[in-house]
């Protein structure tokens, strides 16, 4: 049943910038332009479509100062939205601002939306390297209206530890996984070489996609001049790469405005469920560094919402920023790890590319492209900001569900995942302690400069420190398993972990 409020995508738009030098390469904002009008080209109505539009938001850029980039993607498309909106950071941004647009069509207060995202880091950088001078706008005067949760990432005392980067704290969860999972560090290795080979596929076939050469699970999980270790135990090939220039866009409307603006019903692709929730903010602060309860509410908030279970979900996007990403992902959702249905739709961001907060935008107009050439299958996609911490969830299909668009209110799954206990942390930790995960960061030879300890004291009680600089300790750790080691720990302006 479809009543004329139901909300669709109509049409989704992307662009991969590979070869232009920086003096002549499009910025996001151009960038963001292109992508809006194939979104308009794709439902099948040209550009004059994106006139219309009554509402517009983008998906925050890191790569260049733009002041109301909102404002000025409006101008460039021709548009006067009355809803102009600008993301905080995260990658959630875009499948939250699909469910945040689905629930204003629905309830009438947006007719005709575009959501749009770009970054060129890829070009940033280039540039900075040959010393060229990019000339690109900062955007109109004015201040966008900025939407989402603006607390940052991590902790003074995180940070004061070494993890105030994704490849610094990413690695905690991947090395926590290994333990649980009682494998050995060579065939935990193996393992995610075989996991990560299977998303290199994908992207091999996807156009957009940043690297087009299938990897072999040898060629990712082997360590090599070309393929050094980052944050034990990830080296280069399993890290998402932000080097890139990419862009993508969507359209969005209700079935009504959808008829009267002439877009073909072989365009509409339906939302059949949302979901969103928040893990404990800090990492520090989690329950535990194998599991996201936030993943299972947001993702038992969608299935229930569209009426089904994950065994009927035909296409999986599950955010892939490093492969404990799409561990936990799967897990949380109840995909078993044999399961046979590929676990990206675009490769992942180690392969597709990780344009910043917008990756999930592309896995979503993949999305609308796996479901429009196969009528009548159902796909999921997960989208995650900082790390593994806020999460949004939305089943898509190429017709209509049962029953009438519902949008599930989040609070009372937010308030069983708030509620949980977590150990209490201790700033300055002394005595005998137990290793809970770690990390160890390595430079730009290869050669390990760091280690990072997620610890316990025999109270319970969590700590952060690092541990010697000693090469023999840090090497012992990457060669050796070292959750669960005991050592002792005393306090400082960094903690130090001595193992035994």
């Amino acid at each position: 049943m479809r009543d004329d409020r139901t909300p669709i995508l109509v049409g989704a738009g992307q662009l991969t910038q590979r070869d232009a030098e920086p003096a002549s390469a499009l910025d996001p904002l151009a960038m963001m332009t292109l992508a809006a009008r194939r979104a308009a080209d794709d439902a099948g109505a040209g550009p004059a479509l994106l006139e219309r539009l009554d509402a517009l938001a983008v998906v925050n850029v890191f790569c260049w100062p733009y002041r109301n980039l909102p404002g000025a993607l409006a101008e460039r498309i021709g548009a006067h939205p009355t809803d102009a909106i600008y993301t905080t950071v995260g990658g959630n941004s875009p499948q939250w601002l699909v469910n945040e647009t689905a629930q204003k069509i629905a309830d009438g207060r947006v007719q005709l939306a575009l959501l749009a995202g770009a970054e060129a880091v890829r070009t940033v950088l280039r540039a900075q390297r040959t010393n060229t001078t990019l000339d690109w706008t900062t955007a109109p005067d004015g201040k966008a209206t900025v939407v989402g949760d603006r607390r940052e990432g991590t902790t003074a005392v995180e940070t004061n530890h070494g993890l105030n980067m994704p490849t610094q704290v990413y690695p905690l969860f991947e090395n926590a996984l290994r333990a649980k999972q009682g494998l050995s560090i060579e065939a935990h290795r193996a393992a995610l070489g075989t996991l990560c080979s299977r998303m290199s596929a994908v992207a091999a076939e996807n156009p957009y996609a940043w690297f087009r050469d299938a990897r072999t699970a040898a060629e990712i999980a082997t360590i090599s001049a070309d393929n050094r270790l980052i944050g034990f135990p990830y080296p280069k090939r399993m890290n998402a790469i932000i080097d890139v220039d990419q862009g993508a866009a969507v359209l969005m409307t209700s079935v009504a405005q959808a008829r009267a603006l002439g877009i073909p019903e072989s365009r509409w692709v339906y939302l059949w469920g949302t979901g969103e929730a928040t893990d404990r903010w800090f990492v520090s602060d989690r329950v535990d560094y194998v599991s996201s309860p936030a993943i299972r509410e947001a993702g038992r908030q969608a299935l229930g919402a569209a009426a089904i279970g994950i065994d009927a979900v035909d296409h999986l996007e599950l955010y892939s920023c490093f492969p404990c990403a799409v561990q936990i992902g799967r897990d949380m959702l109840g995909v078993s790890a044999d399961d046979p249905r590929p676990l990206t739709v675009t490769g992942g961001l180690p392969y597709f590319g990780g344009p910043g907060n917008n990756y999930s935008m592309h896995g979503i107009a993949s999305m609308m492209d796996r479901l429009r050439a196969q009528p009548g299958s159902v796909g999921l996609v997960t989208a995650l900001g900082w790390y593994l911490t806020k999460h949004a969830v939305g089943i898509y299909a190429s017709r209509p569900k049962d029953g009438p668009f519902v949008r599930p209110d989040p609070t009372a799954g937010q308030e069983r995942i708030d509620g949980a206990l977590s150990p209490a942390l201790a700033t300055e930790p002394s005595g005998p302690a137990t290793i809970e995960t770690y990390t160890v960061l390595h430079g730009r030879a290869g050669e390990p400069i760091r280690g990072i300890v997620v610890g316990r004291l025999d109270d319970g009680r969590r700590f952060l420190a690092n541990t010697p600089d000693d090469p023999s300790v840090l090497e012992r750790l990457t060669t050796h398993e070292g959750v669960g080691v005991r050592g002792l720990v005393t306090p400082g302006e960094t903690n130090r972990f001595d193992p035994s």
